[in-house]
């Protein structure tokens, strides 16, 4: 019976699903990017944030916890050396999932997953929010500009000069 069980199986058994995420929770960390369907990048999600979490306290225990899951020397080493400094001052949501549409051959939804403080593009984009304005100051700013504006006298337009057209003259077929 499956009582209380409200984890994606990902038609898996439990140990090669164990395998699975903690494979991709080592390439996660070691290239902070990878390419997934949407249901594994959800389950690798649950997975991943407690490790990171723990990697904010670099100790003896949490370095043992957290290769138990990964099984990888250098994945414990970039996540506690390069990642927890980066997010010691977040608190939590370390990932981010981006939609990318279905797989070819069988429509799989895929998506990338990636950390959150590593992605380039995302941290130099910082769009500026526009001011807030009631419509009343909306309506009175677009009266003054209206009143401001002039009407510009019509400037005459030199007329092009008459070109005549010579058509060249079909005998008529007698």
């Amino acid at each position: 019976m499956r009582h209380n069980k409200k984890f994606n199986h990902l038609g898996r058994q439990a140990a090669h699903r164990g395998a699975m995420l903690s494979n991709m929770s080592t390439s996660l960390i070691m290239h902070k990017r990878i390419f997934t369907t949407t249901a594994k990048a959800k389950a690798l999600k649950i997975v991943v944030e407690p490790l990171i979490t723990k990697a904010k306290e670099d100790t003896t225990a949490n370095r043992r916890l957290v290769f138990s899951t990964l099984q990888s020397k250098e994945a414990v080493t970039e996540l506690f050396q390069v990642i927890s400094p980066k997010v010691g001052d977040r608190p939590g949501g370390y990932t981010r999932i981006i939609k990318t549409g279905f797989r070819l051959g069988d429509n799989a939804q895929m998506c990338f997953i990636e950390l959150v403080d590593f992605d380039d593009n995302m941290l130099k984009v910082k769009v500026e929010k526009k001011a807030r304005t009631r419509r009343s100051s909306a309506k009175k700013n677009a009266e003054t500009v209206a009143a401001e504006a002039v009407p510009a006298a019509k400037a005459p337009v030199a007329e092009a000069p008459e070109v005549e057209v010579s058509t060249p003259e079909i005998p008529a077929a007698e």
